[in-house]
């Protein structure tokens, strides 16, 4: 009973006006076969072709270039962890410097207004002096320079006397003589 199935469906084949067809083969081997066969074939070109090593290496290098970074970031990180360190060693320092300069600085200030107090009688004297010297200093740069302007105001009229009172023939007569006395 196990084939009526069967011949029902080839008869209802039949009825409907179509044959059955032949599955493909070749060498005896069905299409399942065929596929199956390729894989092998490619399964093993990858193991002679040595694929799998291939792979397994480049995870390797991958691997160990993942373990280099990991440790340059955990030796970066150890020597961030040091210079904080160090700094903040630094600025615990700075603080007490700055407060040893704080009162170092008050007590020069104090230093510094006595000081002042004491020379403030002295400091205006010799301002009192600089002041009469840059006075007197001045009174010699006025006259000095009235000196120069009276000298060049009697150059300017001495050159305008000469103009006026000399002419070309004048001056011949001098470059004449001028030339006798050189030879």
């Amino acid at each position: 009973m196990g084939h009526g199935p069967v011949v029902a469906t080839a008869a209802s084949t039949e009825a409907q006006g179509g044959e059955e067809h032949a599955a493909p083969s070749a060498l005896g081997f069905d299409a399942t076969m065929l596929v199956a066969l390729a894989m092998l074939v490619v399964i093993a070109l990858a193991l002679w072709k040595k694929v799998p090593a291939m792979i397994a290496s480049a995870l390797d290098k991958q691997i160990s270039g993942i373990k280099e970074q990991l440790d340059h970031a955990t030796a970066l990180r150890t020597e961030a962890e040091a210079i904080k360190a160090e700094y903040e060693a630094k600025a615990k320092q700075a603080a007490i410097d700055a407060e040893s300069m704080k009162a170092a600085a008050e007590d020069e200030a104090k230093l510094i207004v006595a000081q002042a107090k004491e020379n403030a009688t002295a400091l205006i004297g010799r301002r009192a002096k600089a002041a009469e010297e840059k006075i007197a200093a001045a009174e010699r740069a006025a006259i000095a320079d009235v000196r120069a302007k009276a000298a060049s105001a009697a150059a300017a009229a001495a050159a305008q006397l000469i103009a006026t009172h000399h002419d070309a023939k004048a001056d011949a007569t001098l470059i004449d003589d001028s030339i006798n006395a050189l030879n």
